[in-house]
């Protein structure tokens, strides 16, 4: 019975924080995407925004009086850390070479891709929040530099306040 049920243990509350978050990195970041001070900012906001998702998760979890590391959240977790493995992974090789002003497209592609898998372990709205951020992150791809963090904004920021908001108010905070 574990297995076939969905990971829903989502805090609301805090992707709206993490959204929020993300805003202001938006502001605080150079405008010019790829370089050493906005990569510094970017990457410290994916980290405050990671310790801000287990721990909300896991005090959702833990109130629920349900298994951390059940079936659904297992899978869950295994279906989305790939994309942000590969997302890590490209970030180190592009960081200082031309191609590093096209991170916010990898960025929110392979966000995107990874919520597109553990969605369908998890709540139904998952998986087309990942394609939202699919299509943010194929616009950011292909345009100028400069609407790194606009786009960055939108997605990290805007969609997950919207994603939180509709997690808070249908699946309880």
């Amino acid at each position: 019975m574990e297995q076939a049920s969905a990971f829903t243990a989502f805090s609301g509350w805090s992707l709206v924080i993490i959204g929020v978050s993300a805003m202001v990195a938006a502001v605080v970041a150079p405008v010019e995407s790829g370089t050493g001070s906005w990569l510094v900012i970017w990457i410290g906001e994916a980290v405050l925004a990671f310790a801000i998702a287990v721990t909300a998760t896991l005090r959702k979890t833990i109130a629920a009086g349900e298994a951390s590391w059940s079936g659904p959240a297992l899978k869950f977790s295994f279906s989305v850390m790939p994309a942000l493995v590969v997302g890590a992974l490209l970030t180190v090789a592009l960081a200082g070479s031309a191609l590093a002003e096209r991170l916010p497209g990898v960025w929110l592609l392979l966000y995107g891709a990874g919520l597109v898998s553990g969605g369908m372990f998890s709540l139904r709205v998952v998986p087309v929040t990942g394609a939202a951020f699919m299509a943010l992150g194929a616009l950011a791809l292909f345009a100028p530099g400069g609407w790194g963090n606009v786009l960055l904004a939108a997605g990290f920021g805007g969609l997950h306040v919207v994603f939180g908001a509709i997690v808070a108010r249908k699946y309880g905070g």
